[in-house]
Formats: C-alpha cells, sequence, structure tokens
C-alpha cells in the first residue's frame, strides 16, 4: 500500500473540517493471476502494439472526504478500502489525498 498526502490551498469553509478530495488505485497483488490484464496484452500484440507487457487491470475510485486533517482523511479512507473497497487477499491499494 502506497499513500501520497499532497498540501492543498486554504481552507474555503469557515469553521468547519476541511475537505479532501481522495483517489484509490486499486490493483491485483503481484503474485495473482491477472487474466483480464493477460487477455489485453495479447490483444494489444495481435494489433501490432509492440512492446507492451505485464499488463495489469484494476480500478480507480475518487470520493471527498470531510476530515480535521490530510492525514485523519488518509485514515478514514484507509478505513473504507479495508472494510468494503478492497479484497486484501487479491488486491493492493495506493491512496493520494487532496485538500480541496
Amino acid at each position: 500500500m502506497r499513500v501520497d498526502i499532497v498540501a492543498g490551498s486554504a481552507n474555503r469553509w469557515d469553521n468547519s473540517r476541511m475537505q479532501f478530495a481522495c483517489e484509490i488505485i486499486i490493483s491485483p497483488r503481484s503474485d495473482i493471476l491477472d487474466p483480464e490484464g493477460d487477455a489485453i496484452g495479447r490483444s494489444l500484440a495481435r494489433l501490432n502494439f509492440s512492446g507492451a507487457s505485464e499488463v495489469r487491470v484494476g480500478k480507480y475510485m475518487t470520493l471527498q472526504v470531510e476530515a480535521d486533517s490530510a492525514e485523519q482523511a488518509r485514515e478514514r479512507v484507509g478505513e473504507m478500502c479495508k472494510a468494503l473497497l478492497v479484497n486484501p487477499i487479491t488486491e493492493d491499494y495506493e491512496v493520494s489525498v487532496n485538500q480541496l
């Protein structure tokens, strides 16, 4: 799991919690077969797109989170990933957090 926290602009809302734009990239773990990625890789080769290899297919999600800090937003998104969004047996994930 990789997590990036990027500093953003000043808070636009007076006396309230900050808003964060969060991005989650979910991909198959490297030790898990990815038949969809393999099929896409073979199709690219058949279409004469040489040089493309190790194709992996994943998911990309965005959401906004209200929190007191970027670290708290990241922790909250991590909880969401562990509870619902990611299958830890077959998937890895990366989270980026940007203050709005």
